[in-house]
């Protein structure tokens, strides 16, 4: 590849490096051309982006970028899985295929910005999907409000009790 070329292949790995939310990087040695076939399809699906990079192109990015703790997973065959929009999507599906798939070996990953090892990138996995957490970040918003409604009821029964019993008072003395 021509200098230039190299060159326009840097800046297109910052770019996505820095566009995406998520990157996972991952060994596809052993998997043969109908596994790495299925795992790019069902990435593209979920809107993820499947790239096989020169690892020495990589290490400039990195370097470039101030990624230099992105270096040492830049050994051996690299893919990276780009996430742009739901940062547990390339963990989850990347971890999930290489469950099926014994050959395919996460090495650890970007996540918005920060280099993750192994473990961090199987615990984001891990994570309900950004629907669940959404729907769990409302229930939780919804719960103290219905606990303020049952408390305002309560007092107004007890403002109605008072009021009535008051009234029942007057009326005894008068």
């Amino acid at each position: 590849m021509a200098r230039a070329g190299k060159e326009a292949m840097v800046k297109e790995i910052e770019e996505r490096l820095s566009k995406a939310t998520t990157a996972v990087l991952a060994d596809y040695r052993g998997l043969d051309a109908g596994a790495i076939t299925a795992l790019r399809k069902e990435l593209r699906e979920a809107g993820i982006e499947f790239k096989v990079l020169k690892n020495t192109l990589a290490i400039l990015a990195a370097e470039n970028m101030e990624m230099q703790d992105l270096i040492p997973y830049l050994s051996g065959p690299t893919a990276f899985a780009f996430g742009y929009d739901d940062p547990v999507a390339p963990a989850k599906i990347i971890n999930e295929f290489a469950k099926k798939n014994k050959a395919l070996e996460i090495k650890g990953g970007i996540l918005e910005g920060n280099v993750v090892d192994l473990q961090e990138v199987k615990n984001l996995a891990d994570l309900p999907s950004r629907e669940v957490l959404l729907s769990m970040v409302v229930r939780g918003m919804q719960a103290p409000m219905a606990g303020m409604v049952n408390v305002l009821q309560g007092n107004v029964r007890n403002l109605v009790y008072a009021l009535e019993a008051v009234r029942k008072q007057k009326e005894a003395s008068a």
